[in-house]
């Protein structure tokens, strides 16, 4: 009888633990976890957001959207915008004279909504002067709206142990942004895979895990809205880096040292010359834009140690008059970079 007890112990026992296991699942590679903060989570943000920036020729701002029908009224032509199609009718308006005065004057009260799905009733001019006020304009990336994630999704949101400390069940855009802009950031979370996406073209696409979803996500910004992308900038990339001086507002390898280079200031000449300099520490260096089977990329290299970490050829994702963004990928352990100069 006690040996029959013995053995039913230990099968409970045994029971127990395998439970545990299979409840626990640890994070066996931590190339599929990320944070808030992270890139991706940059990038999926710009996909789920509200779209604010479509309407430009309407508010000029990014900073939120007209929610339509709304009429307006342009050098004296009242105008009915029904669908997007109509922005046109707008600009139209604005580019028939060069003597008026161009300015587009809604018929209140309107609705405006913000990237966060959150929307305002504006009952005059006077209360979308106040909106406009504490518009906090970014540097110029806006949304990445020809691309869609096919929910539900399902996230992993760890613990300190590393352990699956619980699950969420993403089913819409407004849900996922809201998600992303209020974690913490050093929360750790991942991407139950495979998911679906849709590409530009409407056809469906199986994402297998974070790489390719970045990449997805990073090859889609030239195919979507031209004024959401540095593709988009009249002036070339050469222009741009040759005018002003930049600082380094992100660096990423492995872990965001971005401040090892607070203080320094860059200045990138037209003969491929640079330099970098940090109180009374100068650094010369070169730098050379090419492209690389499609891609355009960009090789930085400077004297001495101190800024080694940033000599490499990295890959442009994307650029404004004021900020910079690039990739690097490890050709050894396939680990990624990230770099972004912002103009002083």
């Amino acid at each position: 009888m006690k040996k029959y007890y013995k053995i039913l112990i230990s099968f409970m026992l045994i029971s127990i633990i395998g439970c545990q296991k299979e409840e626990e699942t640890i994070i066996q590679d931590d190339t599929q976890t990320f944070t808030s903060s992270s890139a991706l989570s940059g990038l999926l943000l710009r996909t789920s957001q509200f779209p604010t920036a479509f309407d430009n020729v309407l508010d000029s701002s990014s900073c939120f959207s007209v929610q339509l029908p709304v009429t307006v009224i342009v050098n004296n032509q009242q105008i009915v915008v029904s669908n997007q199609l109509d922005y046109q009718l707008v600009q139209n308006a604005i580019n028939q004279f060069s003597n008026d005065d161009d300015i587009v004057n809604f018929v209140y009260p309107i609705t405006i909504v913000y990237q966060n799905f959150q929307t305002q009733i504006l009952q005059n001019s006077n209360d979308l002067d106040d909106v406009l006020d504490e518009c906090d304009e970014d540097d110029g990336f806006d949304e990445i709206d020809c691309i869609n994630i096919n929910y539900p999704i399902v996230l992993n949101i760890y613990d300190s142990n590393n352990q699956v400390a619980n699950t969420i069940t993403i089913t819409s855009n407004s849900m996922l942004f809201n998600f992303l802009s209020n974690t913490n950031s050093s929360t750790l979370l991942a991407v139950v895979f495979p998911i679906s996406v849709t590409n530009s073209n409407g056809q469906n696409v199986v994402i297998n895990n974070n790489a390719e979803l970045e990449n997805f996500i990073e090859d889609s910004i030239s195919d979507c809205d031209d004024d959401s992308n540095g593709g988009s900038n009249n002036t070339t990339l050469t222009q741009i880096f040759t005018s002003g001086t930049w600082y380094i507002s992100y660096f990423f390898d492995d872990v965001d040292e971005t401040n090892y280079f607070n203080g320094y200031n860059f200045t990138f000449n037209s003969n491929g010359s640079s330099l970098a300099i940090k109180n009374s520490n100068t650094i010369s260096g070169t730098w050379n834009i090419y492209n690389d089977s499609g891609a355009e990329k960009i090789e930085l290299s400077f004297d001495g140690l101190l800024l080694d970490e940033i000599e490499d050829d990295w890959r442009i994702i994307e650029y404004t008059p004021t900020l910079i963004k690039l990739k690097h990928v490890s050709g050894g352990n396939g680990g990624i970079d990230y770099l972004t100069f912002t103009k002083n």
